[in-house]
C-alpha cells in the first residue's frame, strides 16, 4: 500500500458519512469533496487541505504546512499538510473536518 492508498483509507472514515460526499480521482490521487466542492486530497503522502483564501496565510503559519503547490504553481486556499502533522487520528480528523467545513460553506456545484 503507498503512502497516498493508507491516507486515503484514514479520510475516508471521516468524511464518508457528510451529506455531500464524494470522491474523485485528481493530482495522482484522490480528492475528496462535500457537494461538489473540493475539501481535501492527498499528495505524495501527504494532505491537501482547502480552507479559503482570506485564512491562507494563517493556515500556513501553522505547523506542518506549506503552500500547494502543484506543478509551479501556488493554490492560494490551500495547504499542504506534511506527514508530520497528521500523524495522530485527532490531528488529521482536525484538518479534514476544517476542510469539510468551509466546503460546505460553498454552494453546491
Amino acid at each position: 500500500m503507498t503512502e497516498d492508498e493508507a491516507l486515503i483509507e484514514r479520510i475516508r472514515p471521516i468524511l464518508r458519512r457528510r451529506k455531500g460526499y464524494s470522491e474523485k480521482r485528481m493530482f495522482g490521487g484522490v480528492c475528496f469533496m462535500i457537494n461538489g466542492n473540493m475539501c481535501a486530497g492527498t499528495w505524495k503522502g501527504s494532505l491537501i487541505v482547502r480552507l479559503g483564501k482570506e485564512n491562507h496565510e494563517k493556515t500556513l503559519a501553522e505547523p506542518h504546512t506549506k503552500p500547494a503547490d502543484m506543478a509551479g504553481r501556488v493554490m492560494k486556499g490551500w495547504a499542504l499538510v506534511e506527514p508530520a502533522g497528521i500523524t495522530t487520528e485527532d490531528a488529521l480528523k482536525s484538518w479534514v473536518r476544517r476542510a469539510a467545513k468551509f466546503a460546505g460553506s460553498l454552494p453546491p456545484k
